[in-house]
């Protein structure tokens, strides 16, 4: 089928190209989404009389959305959500559910703008493109963790999903306070000791003993 382009369509074609593609998709996404006008004499002759027009609403949508991305890259937004030990989630994070969580920071954003080959079923950090207008794509970062202490983890270590760490990156070395070493040839009591075991006061006494035996004989 073909149809005349009312924006700029990602590896389709620009505002006013005449291009084909199947009845499908023109059905069911280019004409309701008033996104592209069927080819006709009558559409065509349209398209011309509104050109200008047309032009003009498509560059303010532009701007528009150029502004919106200035604040919107580079944006993280965290979706917490249960999973098993291996990191896989128990269900999926959805374009929808990213949308959800910009619109709630202020971000006007639709589930269609957010562009996702597939669900995310993986803890972590994950790059998402975000189409504001067919010219202007921004990427934010969803941030699926168990906790919102998680999730604070996650961003500071800023490893995304399949990312290797950096070559020579190792966890920080944990401080081992070195062990207290007995002076060679004293007890637990500071006490010299001889080579038999025996200290030093142990021998005084044992004298003094002796001395009092031979004086009362």
């Amino acid at each position: 089928m073909d149809v005349i382009l009312l924006e700029r369509i990602v590896k389709l074609g620009n505002l006013g190209d005449v291009v084909t593609v199947k009845p499908g998709y023109a059905r069911n996404y280019l004409l309701p989404q008033r996104k592209a006008l069927r080819a006709t004499e009558a559409n065509m002759a349209y398209y011309e009389r509104e050109k200008a027009a047309l032009e003009a609403a498509n560059e303010t949508k532009r701007s528009e959305a150029g502004e919106v991305s200035t604040a919107l890259d580079g944006q993280f937004f965290v979706l917490v959500r249960q999973a098993g030990e291996s990191g896989q989630l128990y269900g999926s994070v959805t374009a929808r559910d990213i949308a959800v969580e910009a619109t709630a920071k202020g971000f006007a954003v639709d589930r269609q703008q957010v562009v996702i080959d597939r669900p995310i079923k993986e803890l972590g950090l994950h790059d998402i493109d975000v189409r504001l207008h067919p010219e202007v794509t921004v990427t934010v970062t969803a941030n699926v963790a168990l906790s919102e202490q998680e999730a604070e983890a996650q961003a500071a270590r800023g490893l995304r999903v399949g990312e290797e760490p950096p070559e020579g990156s190792a966890a920080p070395a944990v401080p081992v306070e070195p062990a207290t070493v007995e002076p060679a040839g004293a007890d637990g009591d500071g006490e010299a000791v001889d080579d038999d075991g025996d200290s030093g006061a142990g021998e005084v006494e044992a004298g003094e003993a002796e001395d009092e035996a031979k004086t009362e004989a």
